[in-house]
């Protein structure tokens, strides 16, 4: 029997990171053409929505911006609104510096405008999980689901005009996209308290304003709650990690065992062999002493 063809016979780097890449790019797809036929809907010609595309991608901030302007919101109310969803990526990028601090400025400005919320959960997961992760490999990422999410929303620029669909399967979608990347990030109880937390205020301040900057309020509100209850802990608390608000929630072992996590296993089996090396000496020691006396 013939044996079968290999995708990748040389094992060439950029089509393994490329293999990885794959799921998050076909995902763009059905996304990306709803989100460009609703900023033609908005006025956008398929150029316009290339380039709004490539310069703000971001989903949730595109949706936004052509529902804003459908409804002709003011200009300062759409940038203060885009400038408050998006301010999210600086903590998502601090999370991501302690790996990529080695490499060039230029790579990093490279880095930081190319990442959204999906490639930054598939990076982050990698560098977490993958010893031969590398920085490279994460820009290679990024660069994938920008050229997916790109030609998607050209796609539906150009296809506009002439296709109509229910954009409500498509804001269930974005709305499925982010519950996952929460899901993700919870590994501890106070993060579970400080979500179910935010989803309470959220709705209480969009009752109040009437405006998707409740949600922006809510959040800045719920993470302050979370930094103060986090310090505290770690203040008062002898061994915080054993702490009820820090201690790790239950989780497959896959998103439980990160590389950091090997690393503090290792060096909690070498602590307790040094305890065990330290009692061994110390009770062979002490028959010898009694002997002598």
């Amino acid at each position: 029997m013939a044996k079968a063809q290999q995708i990748n016979p040389e094992k060439a780097r950029w089509l393994e990171v490329l293999g990885i890449a794959m799921p998050l790019c076909l995902s763009y797809i059905p996304i990306g053409v709803a989100c460009g036929i609703l900023l033609h809907a908005a006025g956008f010609n398929f150029i316009m929505t290339l380039i709004v595309s490539i310069v703000v991608f971001s989903g949730g901030a595109q949706f936004i911006l052509a529902s804003l302007l459908t409804i002709h919101a003011p200009l300062t109310s759409i940038f203060v609104t885009l400038f408050f969803l998006e301010l999210r990526y600086a903590l998502l990028g601090s999370s991501l510096s302690k790996y990529i601090k080695s490499e060039s400025q230029h790579f990093i400005w490279l880095f930081a405008v190319s990442m959204n919320d999906e490639n930054y959960a598939v990076n982050y997961l990698k560098f977490a999980t993958d010893k031969k992760w590398k920085p490279k490999d994460a820009l290679l990422v990024e660069h994938y689901s920008l050229i997916s999410w790109s030609v998607s929303n050209m796609v539906g620029g150009l296809i506009g005009s002439t296709i109509s669909i229910n954009l409500e399967v498509v804001d269930f979608a974005l709305t499925a996209l982010f519950i996952y990347m929460i899901v993700m990030q919870m590994r501890s109880h106070l993060t579970l308290i400080i979500c179910l937390l935010s989803a309470v205020l959220a709705v209480f301040f969009m009752v109040i304003t009437h405006s998707i900057i409740g949600v922006v309020i809510a959040t800045l509100i719920a993470s302050f709650i979370g930094f103060l209850i986090e310090n505290a802990v770690r203040k008062h608390s002898k061994k915080p990690d054993d702490n009820w608000f820090l201690s790790k929630l239950f989780r497959p072992r896959a998103t439980r065992i990160t590389v950091e996590d090997q690393k503090a296993e290792e060096e909690q089996v070498l602590e307790k062999k040094k305890e065990q090396s330290k009692e061994q000496s110390t009770n062979s020691q002490a028959p010898k002493s009694s002997q002598h006396e």
